[in-house]
Formats: structure tokens, sequence, C-alpha cells
């Protein structure tokens, strides 16, 4: 019996789509020990970058609404802009990690493409990216037919 050559379907295009915002707040960790530089009040510039994945859906051709998704970080830079990031409810330790955390909470049930929030202190080179409860998703893995 001679073999019949399946077609494989066309995988959908996935697109990551982006939108970032920034913000200037204060901290401190109360917890690191005494004369630690991050121990007491301090101020930085944070840039935040939320990245969506998904297929682009007709018809428009939109992964997600970017208007719908600046006006929800509107919103949130609002709460966090020249604040002390301390005194905001659920986030009284606020690392870059925690910070990552914080937002993804408020965000992923709004946006169900939600794949990575990244918070960023430019000046120090330092930055932390959060990919959800699942973790980041593997690029480029072989499928078999």
């Amino acid at each position: 019996m001679r073999a019949r050559a399946r077609k494989r379907a066309a995988a959908a295009p996935v697109v990551e789509i982006g939108y970032e915002f920034g913000f200037d707040a204060a901290h401190r960790f109360g917890g690191a020990p005494r004369g630690h530089k991050y121990r007491g009040v301090h101020g930085h510039s944070f840039r935040v970058e939320i990245a969506l994945r998904g297929t682009p859906r007709p018809p428009h051709g939109f992964v997600a609404d970017l208007e719908k998704i600046e006006r929800a970080c509107r919103a949130l830079r609002r709460q966090l802009d020249h604040k002390l990031l301390n005194k905001i409810k659920y986030l009284t330790n606020p690392s870059l990690e925690n910070l990552a955390l914080w937002i993804w909470d408020r965000l992923a049930g709004k946006f169900p493409g939600l794949a990575r929030v990244t918070v960023r202190r430019d000046s120090l080179a330092q930055s932390a990216s959060y990919f959800g409860p699942d973790g980041p998703k593997q690029e480029g893995t072989s499928h078999k037919a």
C-alpha cells in the first residue's frame, strides 16, 4: 500500500506586539542591612515593556487593540508615577521583580495574550522580566507530523 503524503495545516502566524511606558518613583528596602545603599528612600526612572503574543485576527488584523493596551498602561502609570512605591497596595517590597509581577497581575485578566512584562532601570542597566505563571514560551521547537 502506497503511503499517502499528509498535508500539514499551515500554522497560524504568531506575532508579538509591545507597548512601553515610563514612570519616576521612589522606594526603599527596609530589610536591607544597615548601611546598604538601597535601604533608605531613593528614586529611579523606570521603563516598562508589555508584550502580547497571538495571531492577528480579522477583520482588523490586530493581535490586541493597542489603544486598549495604552489606556490600561496609562492607568498603571498614574498609580506609580511620582509615588513612594512601598505605599502602594500589594507592593510593599517594590523590587524590579515584584514590580513586574504587580503589573502582570493588573493586566493579565484584560489581555489574554500577555506574554511578558519587563521593568527596567536603564540608568543602572538593570531589568527583570516576568513571563507569567507558565514561564516563557519556547521558540523554535520542532513539531512532528
